[in-house]
C-alpha cells in the first residue's frame, strides 16, 4: 500500500523535535527520508527499520523511540521513511535496511512474489481506510450492494483500498465490474466533496472532513466493531519483516526489538493522546495540524493498534482471503512459512 496521511493547519506542541535531522545513506537507498537524533546512544547497535510514511502507521514505532524503549533494549533505530509499503520492502530484500514494516498486503505479494522474507511481529491490526458516500449521494446509497452502478474512488487499481473495496462488494453480492474506478491518489476528500465520485476508500482526515460535510460511514476498517461485523475480525496491517537468510543470526534481536515494539503499543494505548502526540516528529504532519490528529488518535487508537506484537494468524488468513476474492493473489501462499510466530515464542 503506497499512502501518507497529512493533516493540515495548526502549530505543533512543541519545538523538542527540532533535534531530529534528515539523513541520507539508507534513505537514499530506501528512497525515503530517514529522522533519527543526531546524538546517538553510546555502545548502541544501529538498526535501521524501513516503512512507509502513513502517519497512523508508524506512531508505535516513533513512541518507541520517543520513550526510549529501544534505547532499553539496546537499539538506535533509524527510522526510513519510503514513498510506500512497496519502496519499504524493496529496501529490505536489496538490504538497504535491517528490517521493513509494511502492511501485510505488501508482504503477502512479496513472499507469492518469491522474496524471501518473513514477518515476526505485528503492530497494526486494521486497515486505515473506510468507505464512505460523498456528501450529495447520502440519502442515495443507503449500503455496499448500492454501489453497483457507481463511480467509486480509490487511490490507485490494484492498492490495497481498491482491494479491500472489491472484496467488500462481493461479499455484499455486489458485481464490481457494474462500478466504475476511479484512481484518485490518497487524498479523495475534494473529489467526494465535489460530487466527482459518488463514494470512496478514504483516510484519515479525509474520513472526518467527508461526515463533517454531510457524508455517510458505508464501513469503517479503523473501527473493530465494523471490522468485526464485515470482515469477521482483524485484518492484518502493519508489521515487520526480517531477510529469511538471516533469521538465526537476528533471532535475539528481533526478540529484543520486538519487547521495544510492544512498549511503543502499549504507550501509544494507554498514553494521554497529547503525549502520543508529542512523540511524533513535526515533519509528518504537514500544515502541523497537532489539535486534529489528536482527536483521531483518540477515536481510532484503540481498535488500531494490538495489545501485543504476536501476529494473529487469522486475522492474516482474512486478508489472503480477501487478495483471493479480489482476484489479486493467484499463487500459492504458505502463511506458516510467511508468518515466523516461533520468533516470539522462544
Amino acid at each position: 500500500m503506497d499512502c501518507c496521511l497529512t493533516i493540515g493547519g495548526g502549530e505543533a506542541p512543541r519545538s523538542g523535535l527540532d533535534r531530529r535531522t534528515a539523513l541520507k545513506g539508507a534513505a537514499a537507498a530506501a528512497g525515503g527520508l530517514a529522522l533519527a537524533t543526531p546524538a546517538q546512544a553510546q555502545g548502541a547497535q544501529r538498526l535501521r527499520l524501513a516503512f512507509c510514511g502513513q502517519l497512523l502507521c508508524v506512531v508505535p514505532y516513533e513512541v518507541a523511540r520517543e520513550r526510549g524503549h529501544f534505547r532499553e533494549q539496546g537499539f538506535e533505530i533509524e527510522l526510513v521513511y519510503t514513498r510506500g509499503g512497496n519502496q519499504a520492502m524493496q529496501a529490505l530484500v536489496g538490504g538497504a535496511v535491517d528490517y521493513a514494516g509494511t502492511s501485510f498486503d505488501v508482504a503477502l505479494q512479496a513472499f507469492a512474489n518469491g522474496a524471501q522474507i518473513r514477518r515476526f511481529a505485528s503492530t497494526g491490526r486494521l486497515p486505515l481506510f473506510a468507505l464512505v458516500t460523498a456528501p450529495r449521494t447520502a440519502q442515495q446509497i443507503a449500503d455496499v450492494k448500492a454501489l453497483e452502478g457507481r463511480t467509486l474512488g480509490v487511490s490507485a487499481l490494484g492498492n490495497a483500498d481498491h482491494v479491500l473495496l472489491l472484496y467488500l462488494m462481493r461479499q455484499a453480492g455486489a458485481d464490481p465490474g457494474r462500478a466504475r474506478f476511479a484512481a484518485i491518489g490518497t487524498n479523495l476528500f475534494e473529489a467526494l466533496r465535489r460530487g466527482q465520485v459518488e463514494a470512496g476508500m478514504v483516510q484519515e482526515p479525509a474520513l472526518t472532513l467527508v461526515q463533517e460535510a454531510g457524508g455517510k460511514v458505508l464501513f469503517n476498517a479503523m473501527d473493530l466493531g465494523h471490522a468485526r461485523s464485515m470482515l469477521g475480525g482483524a485484518f492484518e496491517f502493519m508489521g515487520v519483516a526480517y531477510r529469511a537468510a538471516e533469521r538465526e543470526r537476528r533471532l535475539e534481536e528481533m526478540r529484543r526489538l520486538a519487547r521495544a515494539l510492544a512498549a511503543g503499543l502499549r504507550d501509544t494505548r494507554a498514553l494521554p493522546v497529547e503525549e502520543v502526540v508529542a512523540a511524533l516528529p513535526r515533519e509528518l504532519v504537514a500544515g502541523g495540524d497537532w489539535g486534529r490528529l489528536g482527536v483521531i488518535l483518540e477515536r481510532h487508537r484503540e481498535s488500531l493498534y494490538p495489545e501485543d506484537v504476536r501476529i494473529d494468524t487469522e486475522a492474516a488468513r482474512r486478508v489472503e482471503v480477501a487478495q483471493r476474492v479480489a482476484g489479486v493473489l493467484q499463487r500459492e501462499v504458505e502463511l506458516p512459512v510467511l508468518l515466523d510466530r516461533a520468533v516470539l515464542e522462544g
